[in-house]
């Protein structure tokens, strides 16, 4: 294909990494000789970066791929091609390819290397490479200079799959082991990323708490040569394990010079023995004393977690201790889901007597007890002063900015355009459930 002018469009499903993931993608694209569009329709390469951990994910990219026929029918040359986690499935492979003959190739999670040669090909069939293995894959990456979105914010992926096999999670199925790029390659990229002037880091992994493997350090190690890195930034990370999470390492974030103050610590149930039947390596009372160390800690640290209704054979009784702990523990926020079945799972095999309508019920009880402690969360803020990043303009007044704060909090404020990317004092006159509201000082 003559690369001359055209253009490519990568449209992102799912979580930060995947985000991070096009990130490179659309970076290979440029180097490539393409141009990135915001539209499909000008595109002559269409790329969807997919997501598995969630059904409806599956159903939204499915219903978006299918819209894409008349396109293909417009522009014969167009070149359509799926990646990323869902894809990775060889069964969701497969249906994609009998249900949309239209695409011109079908990849996994590795699908950087392979771009040149799918996009130039000229076969008409769909291709399906799932089981790719690039053992130059990491190196490839590594090479590859990310296009990113925004001008003070960068996502910096530290490793990449996972080892715990969660028994309701398809993402070491679909990610792969753990995988831990050298320290000396992420502290290189972070001090390129703060002399561009971006202020606001996000370290990604499915654990960062595990990372470290094949290198000679870990995570702690990693966080404290960030901190020691000169210039005004915030490092923050996700996604903790609670049974990786050390007391260790909230000892450093409390005395750290950059480290977020915002941990978000997925604990998914607060019943013992769901979280057994979940493989998840701790009980709720380690997290409990988890959650109350963090707290003594770092007393201004801001507390969100993951949670999951209805896993199969949880029962109500079950349930009742989930929204014990909410309440026990306090979080500002909680991303609440209802359990989807992935197949390739252990869960998927299990059990599962309680109907769809009755874990809904669930999941509004729990929606209405997190809403009510979400409702009064941010008010222990008022009055305080914080260190916030201007990123941009309010959203519900023209006249407002927009910031975070060190402990990931949005914070509007009134401030002049000029204030984009730099810190700002602001102290805090009202709480919102999702926001703080002040006074810059």
């Amino acid at each position: 294909m003559d690369k001359n002018n055209k253009k490519a469009y990568v449209r992102t499903y799912g979580c930060k990494q995947n985000f991070a993931d096009s990130e490179k993608i659309n970076g290979f694209l440029t180097e490539f000789g393409f141009i990135i569009t915001k539209t499909p329709e000008e595109a002559d390469v269409i790329i969807f970066n997919t997501c598995a951990v969630r059904e409806n994910a599956e159903q939204r990219v499915f219903g978006n791929v299918g819209a894409l026929k008349k396109l293909k029918q417009e522009k014969p040359d167009l070149k359509i091609i799926l990646c990323g986690c869902m894809t990775q499935q060889k069964h969701i492979a497969e249906r994609f390819k009998s249900k949309f003959p239209f695409l011109d190739a079908i990849t996994g999670t590795n699908v950087l290397s392979s771009l040149p040669e799918i996009i130039s090909q000229t076969e008409k069939n769909t291709t399906i490479r799932i089981n790719q293995t690039d053992k130059a894959y990491s190196e490839f990456k590594e090479e590859i200079k990310p296009l990113r979105e925004g001008n003070f914010s960068a996502n910096v992926p530290i490793m990449n799959g996972c080892n715990n096999f969660c028994t309701y999670c398809v993402v070491p199925l679909v990610r792969g082991r753990e995988v831990s790029r050298t320290p000396e390659n992420i502290v290189n990229e972070v001090k390129e990323l703060i002399e561009e002037g971006r202020k606001d880091i996000l370290l990604l992994g499915q654990n960062v708490n595990s990372y470290g493997a094949g290198t000679d350090t870990d995570f702690l190690s990693l966080l404290k040569q960030l901190d020691n890195l000169d210039g005004e930034f915030i490092i923050d990370y996700m996604t903790s394990h609670p049974k990786d999470c050390k007391k260790e390492l909230i000892d450093f974030i409390a005395e750290s010079r950059h480290v977020s103050h915002h941990l978000h610590l997925p604990v998914q149930s607060g019943s013992n023995r769901i979280l057994k039947l979940m493989n998840r390596g701790y009980t709720r009372e380690k997290y409990i004393e988890l959650a109350e160390y963090a707290k003594k800690k770092i007393p201004d640290i801001s507390l969100t977690t993951d949670i999951l209704a209805g896993f199969p054979g949880e029962t109500y009784e079950d349930f009742k201790q989930t929204l014990d702990l909410v309440e026990k523990v306090n979080f500002d926020s909680a991303y609440t889901f209802i359990y989807s079945k992935r197949e390739g799972t252990k869960a998927a095999d299990m059990p599962d007597p309680v109907s769809y309508e009755e874990k809904s019920e669930w999941f509004k009880e729990l929606l209405d007890v997190q809403g009510r402690i979400s409702e009064r969360s941010y008010e222990r803020f008022i009055g305080k002063t914080m260190r916030v990043l201007c990123t941009g303009e309010g959203r519900s007044n023209q006249n407002l900015l927009t910031g975070k704060s060190r402990q990931g909090i949005i914070v509007d404020f009134e401030g002049d355009n000029k204030l984009l990317g730099e810190f700002v004092n602001v102290k805090i006159t009202k709480a919102l459930p999702w926001a703080l509201i002040g006074e810059m000082i």
